[in-house]
This record gives structure tokens, C-alpha cells and sequence, in this order.
């Protein structure tokens, strides 16, 4: 190579010594920063680069705002002697100035510690794993009923915060008080890259600006960039570089532009993105692991497995699935009894331990719904077609049989992998037509008609031992075939198929569970659903009492029938109401490893003992079921993770963790849909039921939609009300009308979009008539902020 032909070799380190080291030598040697601002061609890398705050320049610019964090071996004495506590700081959604933190171990007494105040929170942000400290009794406060979020521009204001902290500050009784910290700390910091948008700051040429993230938990982030007016409107994503003491706010920096807010492909990504839900295309490594097409049942997939195909098998699921997991089918023995199978898709016969597509599996734990895509757990080859019980097509499954008299009592059951052909893949309403209809008699519907009086008996066995039948509105979009925007909204219809269906699968993940109990004592994948502590029904026993019926919460069978007695012959829609209510109360079910805790306990069934075996392909917990299963019945190899407590523990760590967050992306997703809905559909008003009330507001549930809002009656730049909030009742005075509970009002439903990333349905009431509060009813049809109603959209075809 020539000399004039070299390659420039540079030196890059944000190291002081090392960079001092290299220039000796006559290296040429930069720090990140500076080489990055010397490539003149592209001067938007600049925006990507780390803000580094020097700790010693803190002091110099500005107030100091925050205490300093105690260094790590501080803080790990402190947790030895049990003067600090440490746990994980879960931020408030609706109120920016308090927190709480979950205490680690075994901590009875004080598991959950309440913080107040921008000083006592001290740059802990949502997810941090901190140490605080218990401030004395005398300092102990009550979680606040007040909304409140951040709507501060771009200046550090603190005294405002601390009028604001005011607000916070109530008499209230002693009982009330809750155990009281602040932050001392930081042991581990669980930042990650944050969705949002950008608030331009108002100085002209500025190129320091607020970044809001979608995430009402987050605080604001402040972040440098030259390219404000473009990423204005658009959702961006930042990462925090650090918080320093005299900052109101973390620094950070820009990192992605993910594309225009409101679009759907872009909302969908965000909520995606924030809900931590993997949904990468399935890479090269794992399509490797697919079977080859076209594929066929061989002589060896045969081998311990019974031919099933004779059998009447149908399967039933909602319109539209492509993923049938689960098929069923029931005959009359020659000695009378009754055979009932419960038929399995094989997902662990294509799943093998330890490849690509197992890991990948593993790492999804459940495939997410939203209200127009499926991100699959399993690659579409499998979870739509090979694994995919379609009707008049061999398939493979793993089969539970029972033998059964007809008062549905269990005599005999077999588990066994199988093949089978399905004879019929029915909606829920198809099968419930069949088993209606007066002049149907085929094998099908005999099948099905047998299924259903079984379950009925099945059903009514779990109620009498205390299993709960709890309500939450679900609603269903109507989409245009050709915008794929929602056009109508309804909620869900339950048939008597859908119970018919649960009532079989209850029955087959009850007899796995006990089977791979029995087998594997240490290391069986089981799921349990913990009794809520008596305080989760306060707001219950509260609410109905107000409407004179008494809940009774001591066991989840005295709440059962006391859900059943509270009726209201003026009021039928008390009784959903009292069980959406009562779902609220409730602790989430989680899977656990059987040798790492002793109480298996299922409330929400009333069973000893439960898992997941019935949906395979979109829940991995139930392929590792499947695999214990088929090694306690020898239809499979075992291997070594599957008999390790502690690797099964770290699989349901994580499997609780995607369970959640699939949870709140469908959430989310259904609220973006209910969004797009109003916005076409201009302003409604609309009988609602109170479901809460706050101190400033009223959380209320509009049957007709399934749809949960806020009211506030707090406004800006209005004069506000005499608000009087008694927490006992609970009831909220209005200057002078009393809410309560169960209230029924009307209110006023629109889009807000004022807020581009927030934009919110918006809540305001219309009856009771409150002067100078609500909207006069003849208002509302000229307030029509999206300007005339769209023309009427084709409806579902």
C-alpha cells in the first residue's frame, strides 16, 4: 500500500488519562463527543450522543433541588442493620408526585412503603431498585385520592411543585396513615429506551427541549436536538444518560423517530415497544427449526401414540381463529357411562428443549392479541397450521379421556398423545345453534349436546365448592372491511358454548395439574391465584353497603353467594357492577415452580391445585406442562432443565412477566381502537354507573361501550366547586349533589386531541344538572369538535 494510501488510525476514549496517554505518543485521540461533532456531514448524529453530566459541574449551575444519593456500600450496610429498606419503586400513573415502594423479603409488617413529595421520590425512576428510608410515624401520610400529572413547561419550578405538594396533604384518620419513606439511594437503575414525543421548548433556536413519555410514569426528559421542528408531532424514542442533583428533570438523549403520532402502524409499535413485547419478525436460526414441507404424519411420529382419528371431534372457538389449540368430543359407553376427550394441540412434539425456536418461545411466553394483529408466540407454520386443530385434517394432540356417569363424576382418566382428525371447527354460535335446534341429530351435534348438560353439572359443582363467576366488560370492534377503522363497538355476548367449552378446559388443566404433581413433587409448573388480603375488598364492602347489602369476604364462597344474594329488583345492573367491583379486589394468578412454595391454592376456581396444558400454542407455560406430562406418562424423554426448581422458577419469572405485559398491550390497544372510534363518531352522550369516587372526580364504567372514564371537576382556569369527599361512605358532594357508588349519570363522551400524545376520551357530566358544572344536554349536539359526522361506514361483513 502506498503512504499517501494509509489508513488514519484514531484513538477514541472519554477517558481523561488515556486520551493524555496517547497524544504523548503523538496519537491522534478524540473523546466520543468530539469526534462525533467533527463529522460536519452528519450533524444529526449529535443528538444521539450521551448526556454526560460531570458531577462537579453540578453545584456551579443552578440550586440544588435534590438530596445526594448514598453510595452503594452506604446503602448495603444500611440494609444489613435494617435501617434502610430496600424494594422496587413503582411510580403512581395518576398522581407525578407519589410513589410506592414494594419491599424485598420477607417484610410483613412494612411491605409497602408510601412516597410523597419531588424531594422524598429523589430521581428514582419506575422499575429502580432503591433504598429508603422510614420516616418517623409523626411524617407517616395517606396515599392521596388527588389526580394530579406534571403539566409543567420547560422551566424548573420548584416552588410551584411544592404548592402542588400541598394539595397532597390532608386530615385524614390515623388509620388511614400508611407506613412513609423517602429515598436514599439507588441500588439498581432499570432504565430503558422510552417512547414519547417532544414538547418544543417556547425559546426560538433552542435546542434543549422536553421529551414527555407516553409512559405517565416516567418523568420528563430533558434532551438536545437540532431537529425539533421535524420530530415535532412525530413519536420519538430517548434513553436518560443521568439525573443530576439541581435538575428538575433527568437529562437524555434522542435515540429513534418511530413515524407520525395517531397513525395506526406507529401507535401500534409504541404500545408494542412500551409493553416490552418481542415482536421482531422469527429469525433465520429459528425458521430453521420448522419441519419441512409438505409434512405428513410418519410411522415414527406414531410411536407411542394412539390413533384417535374414528372419533366425532369438533372444536369450538370464537369467529375468525386461525389457532385452535383445543378440540373435544363426548360418546355413550356400551356400559352407559360417558367418554369425554379433551384433545390437545402437540406443540412440544415440533418444540424441541433448547433450540433457537424454543428459546424464542421461551422468551414470548404467550402470544399477544390486539385488536388487529397477532404477534404469535410460534411461527405461523405452527400456530396456524401444523399445530392448528383444523377440521377434516390429521393432526396431532395430546389427549385427556375420561371416563364420566352422567352425574359428571370422574371414574377414570387416561392421558395419552394422539392423532385425531376434527370433524368440525364451530363458532361459539354455530355449536350453540346445533344444540338448540329441534331436527339436528348428527354424531356432531349429539357430541355437543352432551358436552354441554355434563358442563352445566360441572359448573354448577364449582359454584357450590366457591369458585367465583366475576364480570369485566369486554367489547368487540366492528372494522370498515377497507379503512380497518373501528366503526361500531359492542361488548362481548357470552353464549352458553363459551361456558360449555371453559368448564371442559378447567376440568382437563385441574387433572394435568394433579397428575405431574404426583409425578414431579419438586418440579411441576403449576398456577396458582392468591386470596386477596381482607383491605383489597374495603372499596367493595364500602360500595354495597351504600346500597344496604352486605358482601361478605371471609372466603371466596361467602363472597360468591353473597355476589348471588345481592340483587336489586330496581337495579338488575347492580349485580355486574358489584362483580366488576369485585374483580378489581382481586391478586393476580401466577405461575410457580411447586418445589419453591407451599400454597397452591386456586381462589378465583375454589381448587386445591391448577396449571395451563389447554392452549399450547400461544402459552409456553403449557408446553412445559406437555412435556412433563409426556415424561410422567413415558411418551417422551426428559432432560435436565426440566427437573431443575430453580431454572423453572427463573421460566415463570418470566412467563409472569409477558403474561402481564400482554395483558396491558391489549389494554392499550383496545383504547386506542375506542379512540379512533370517537373520533369518527363526533360527540355522544351516554348513560353511565359510578364505579369510584375520588376527591376530585368520579371514575365511571358506560355499560354500552365497556368503557371506563374519568370526570373531573377541577378545571383550570375555572372557578372550582365545593367539593366535599367523604372516604367512609365513599360518597363525593358536588356544591350540592351527593355521589355515590352505583350512581347513575349521564355524561358527555369526545375526543380530546389538545394533547397529541395523550389524546383522551374526555368525560364531562350532563345529568345531575349542576350549575356551572354540567353540560346542559342541548349543548352537546352543537359541539361537535371533528366537524360532521363521517358518512355511515359499510358494517361488518
Amino acid at each position: 500500500m502506498s503512504a499517501d494510501n494509509q489508513l488514519q488510525v484514531i484513538f477514541i476514549t472519554n477517558d481523561r488519562k488515556n486520551k493524555e496517554k496517547a497524544v504523548e505518543e503523538g496519537i491522534p485521540a478524540f473523546t466520543c463527543e468530539e469526534y462525533v461533532k467533527s463529522l460536519t456531514a452528519n450533524p444529526e448524529l449529535i443528538d444521539r450522543l450521551a448526556c454526560l453530566s460531570e458531577e462537579g459541574n453540578e453545584i456551579e449551575s443552578g440550586k440544588i433541588i435534590f438530596s445526594e444519593h448514598l453510595p452503594l456500600s452506604k446503602l448495603q450496610q444500611g440494609i444489613k442493620s435494617g435501617t434502610y429498606l430496600q424494594g422496587t419503586f413503582r411510580a403512581s400513573r395518576e398522581n407525578y408526585l407519589e410513589a410506592t415502594v414494594w419491599i424485598h423479603g420477607d417484610n410483613e409488617e412494612n411491605k409497602e412503603i408510601i412516597l410523597q413529595g419531588l424531594k422524598h421520590l429523589n430521581r428514582a425512576i419506575h422499575e429502580d431498585i432503591v433504598a429508603v428510608e422510614l420516616l418517623p410515624k409523626s411524617q407517616w401520610v395517606a396515599p392521596s385520592s388527588v389526580v394530579l400529572h406534571d403539566e409543567g413547561q420547560n422551566e424548573d419550578d420548584v416552588e410551584k411543585e411544592e404548592e402542588r405538594e400541598q394539595m397532597l396533604k390532608t386530615a385524614v384518620s390515623e388509620k388511614m396513615l400508611k407506613p412513609t419513606g423517602r429515598v436514599v439511594g439507588i441500588i439498581k437503575r432499570n432504565w430503558r429506551p422510552y417512547c414519547g414525543m417532544l414538547s418544543k421548548s417556547d425559546i426560538k433556536e433552542s435546542r434543549r427541549h422536553l421529551f414527555t413519555p407516553a409512559d405517565k410514569r416516567i418523568p420528563r426528559i430533558r434532551i438536545e436536538t437540532r431537529q425539533a421542528s421535524t420530530l415535532e408531532g412525530r413519536r420519538i424514542i430517548v434513553a436518560i444518560d443521568g439525573w443530576p442533583r439541581n435538575s428538575r428533570y433527568p437529562n437524555g438523549h434522542f435515540v429513534k423517530n418511530l413515524g407520525d403520532v395517531g397513525e395506526k402502524e406507529t401507535e401500534t409499535e409504541v404500545l408494542l415497544l412500551e409493553h416490552d413485547v418481542p415482536h421482531q419478525p422469527f429469525s433465520q436460526a429459528v425458521l430453521s427449526f420448522l419441519p419441512k414441507m409438505p409434512w405428513s404424519i410418519t410411522e415414527k411420529d406414531m410411536k407411542n401414540r394412539e390413533d384417535l382419528r374414528h372419533l366425532c371431534i369438533c372444536s369450538v372457538d370464537p369467529p375468525g381463529c386461525t389457532d385452535i389449540d383445543d378440540a373435544l368430543h363426548c360418546r355413550e359407553l356400551e356400559n352407559g357411562n360417558l367418554e369425554v376427550g379433551v384433545h390437545i394441540a402437540d406443540v412440544s412434539h415440533f418444540i424441541r428443549p433448547g433450540n433457537a425456536l424454543d428459546q424464542e418461545s421461551a422468551r414470548r411466553g404467550t402470544t399477544v392479541y390486539l385488536c388487529e394483529k397477532r404477534i404469535d408466540m410460534v411461527p405461523e407454520l405452527l400456530s396456524s397450521n401444523l399445530c392448528s386443530l383444523k377440521c377434516d385434517v390429521d393432526r396431532l394432540a395430546f389427549s385427556c379421556i375420561w371416563e364420566m356417569n352422567h352425574s359428571a363424576e370422574i371414574l377414570k382418566t387416561k392421558f395419552t398423545k394422539s392423532v385425531i382428525n376434527s370433524k368440525a371447527s364451530l363458532t361459539y354460535a354455530e355449536a350453540q345453534l346445533r344444540i338448540d335446534s329441534a331436527n339436528m341429530r348428527d354424531d356432531i351435534t349429539t357430541s355437543l349436546r352432551g358436552l354441554n348438560k355434563l358442563a352445566k353439572i360441572l359448573k354448577k359443582k364449582r359454584i357450590e365448592k366457591g369458585a367465583l363467576t366475576l364480570s369485566s366488560p369486554e367489547v368487540r370492534f366492528h372494522m370498515d372491511s377497507e379503512t380497518h377503522d373501528p366503526i361500531d363497538l359492542q361488548t362481548k355476548e357470552l353464549r352458553e358454548t363459551n361456558s360449555m367449552v371453559e368448564e371442559f378446559m378447567l376440568l382437563a388443566n385441574i387433572s394435568v395439574a394433579k397428575k405431574i404433581h404426583e409425578e414431579f413433587s419438586e418440579h411441576a409448573l403449576l398456577r396458582k391465584h392468591p386470596a386477596p388480603p381482607p383491605s383489597n375488598y374495603e372499596i367493595l364492602v364500602k360500595a354495597a353497603r351504600s346500597r344496604n347489602l352486605e358482601i361478605k369476604t371471609d372466603t371466596a364462597k361467602s363472597l360468591a353467594e353473597s355476589l348471588d344474594r345481592a340483587e336489586s329488583p330496581a337495579f338488575p345492573y347492580l349485580n355486574t357492577l358489584l362483580r366488576i367491583l369485585a374483580t378489581r379486589c382481586m391478586m393476580q394468578a401466577v405461575y410457580f415452580c411447586s418445589g419453591m412454595d407451599n400454597d397452591f391454592h386456586h381462589y378465583g376456581l375454589a381448587s386445591p391445585i391448577y396449571t395451563h396444558f389447554t392452549s399450547p400454542i400461544r402459552r409456553y407455560a403449557d408446553v412445559i406442562v406437555h412435556r412433563l406430562l409426556a415424561v410422567a406418562i413415558g411418551a417422551d424423554c426428559t432432560y435436565p432443565e426440566l427437573t431443575d426448581k430453580h431454572k423453572l422458577a427463573d421460566i415463570c419469572k418470566n412467563l409472569n412477566y409477558r403474561h402481564k405485559m400482554a395483558q396491558y398491550a391489549q389494554r392499550a390497544s383496545v383504547a386506542f381502537h375506542t379512540q379512533l372510534f370517537f373520533k369518527s363518531k363526533g360527540i355522544v352522550s351516554e348513560e353511565a354507573y359510578i364505579l369510584f369516587v375520588r376527591k376530585n372526580a368520579i371514575v365511571v364504567l358506560i355499560p354500552k361501550y365497556g368503557l371506563e372514564g374519568t370526570v373531573f371537576f377541577e378545571e383550570k382556569d375555572k372557578p372550582n366547586p365545593r367539593l366535599i369527599y367523604d372516604d367512609e361512605i365513599p360518597s363525593l358532594k358536588i356544591e350540592d349533589t351527593v355521589f355515590h357508588v352505583f350512581d347513575k349519570v349521564k355524561v358527555k363522551i369526545v375526543l380530546d386531541s389538545s394533547n397529541l400524545q395523550h389524546q383522551k376520551i374526555r368525560m364531562s357530566l350532563v345529568e345531575p344538572q349542576i350549575p356551572g358544572i354540567s353540560i346542559p344536554p342541548d349543548n352537546i349536539s352543537n359541539m361537535n369538535l371533528n366537524g360532521p359526522e363521517k358518512k355511515k361506514m359499510k358494517f361488518e361483513k
